[in-house]
């Protein structure tokens, strides 16, 4: 926002007035790169995301489990000589079917259906997860940038105050401490500007990495910081909380452990093997029919092990789909709360706090300019109006990231989108 010259008064002596309130940012003017909306990005998340390829590519895999599950055993042709002379020998050709019983191939169908549904799930929690971190990460870029217009704006106060108390020391005004202390204050303004770029850098970093790209990628971002996240209340979000991606991944790994014990259980019936073929006497001359049945005596191994193994399996994904539940009901009240904190915080700096800094800072700048007040007085109120425009963007940036994490736990918006 263009400064507001002061009225002009004796000796020249003013500073530039503020913006009233820290208006749209923008990022490295050196920066050609296009601007960035929060939709861009999530679009960019959703089609580069190394980890949301991966999972697309895990589900895939898993279809070719579900195929193969369904497929029945090969028979087996064998051969059998006996006597090498060939005057005496007696050659058997025969085919070993064999038949599974017990189930157990719609039980496998089963395990490896239920492994491909808990694929997916699995990929929709870690879209939700990228998404949320996205959404935070863009709003973070968001508010480094306006921390970094508003050093730039405290900057040019602070040189603007340099300048009028350097005027004032060169006419006898104040003492030359001032025009120090003044310029100590200008220097830790530009201290806070070159933070402010390391940030405003390292913000974009982030964002980017989210799509294995670079900061250099991204231009100005384009949205709106101020704008708070609704909160709904902590019963509701509750209510939301059972149909959480992350507790449907949890149910279907308990279903699938189960199948898995069944698919053990069925393991216990021992198959048969049906042979027919035929057997050749080249002493006798003549060809006779062959034709067999084998099936194995469980004394020994009766697959207990295996189904103990698997059975003890399910009671852990039992145990682990309660802790799934406590685990995001305590971080979704965490959420809720630290939303709720942020927003009040948001409120209170934007309808109290900063209207007072602002016109502490105005009143001290017009009394400096006639010589009610020195220049310590426009110092510490632009440093305080500082602060609270820096706390405000805090908030404001808490406040998306707390909305981000419910979003996250409960299914992020968007989050149906396809993975390319």
């Amino acid at each position: 926002m263009p400064e507001q010259p002061s009225p002009a008064l004796p000796n020249d002596v003013s500073i530039p007035a503020p913006p009233a309130n820290a208006g749209p940012a923008y990022g490295d003017p050196a920066n050609t790169a296009a601007p960035l909306s929060l939709a861009g990005a999530l679009a960019r998340v959703l089609q580069a995301n190394a980890g949301l390829r991966a999972g697309a590519l895990e589900i895939d895999a898993q279809s070719g489990a579900v195929t193969q599950a369904g497929v029945a055993p090969n028979p087996e042709l064998a051969t059998l000589v006996e006597d090498a002379r060939e005057s005496t020998r007696i050659t058997t050709v025969q085919l070993n079917v064999p038949i599974e019983l017990g189930g157990k191939r719609t039980a496998r169908i089963n395990a490896a259906q239920l492994g491909q549904d808990a694929a997916s799930a699995e990929l929709a929690v870690k879209r939700n997860a990228v998404l949320a971190s996205a959404r935070a990460a863009f709003h973070d870029l968001l508010a480094a940038q306006q921390r970094q217009q508003i050093a730039g704006e405290s900057l040019a106060l602070a040189n603007g105050a340099l300048a009028a108390a350097a005027k004032r020391v060169l006419a006898g005004k104040n003492s030359p401490v001032d025009e120090t202390r003044a310029r100590i204050a200008a220097s830790s303004v530009k201290v806070d500007l070159v933070q402010a770029a390391g940030e405003l850098a390292a913000a974009k970093n982030r964002l980017a990495a989210l799509w294995s790209g670079t900061g250099r990628d991204i231009g100005r971002a384009e949205g709106h910081l101020d704008r708070l996240p609704a909160q709904a209340s902590l019963p509701q979000l509750m209510e939301q909380l059972k149909a959480a991606p992350a507790l449907r991944l949890a149910h279907i790994e308990l279903a699938r452990r189960q199948a898995l014990s069944q698919v053990e259980r069925a393991g216990q019936v021992p198959d048969l093997t049906v042979s027919i073929g035929a057997k050749r006497e080249q002493q006798a001359g003549r060809n006779q029919a062959v034709f067999g049945l084998a099936i194995p005596l469980p004394l020994f191994d009766r697959n207990q092990g295996k189904l103990h193994e698997a059975l003890q399996r399910s009671e852990k994904a039992r145990a682990e789909l309660d802790g799934a539940r406590a685990r995001l009901s305590n971080e979704l009240a965490q959420a809720h709360e630290a939303l709720a904190v942020a927003r009040e915080q948001a409120q209170m700096l934007n309808e109290d706090i900063l209207p007072g800094a602002q016109s502490a800072y105005e009143a001290a700048r017009t009394g400096f300019e006639y010589g009610k007040f020195n220049v310590i007085d426009v110092i510490d109120a632009q440093r305080t109006l500082l602060q609270a425009r820096t706390q405000y963007l805090r908030a404001l940036a808490d406040a998306h990231r707390a909305a981000a994490d419910i979003d996250s736990i409960l299914g992020a918006p968007g989050a149906a989108q396809t993975v390319e």
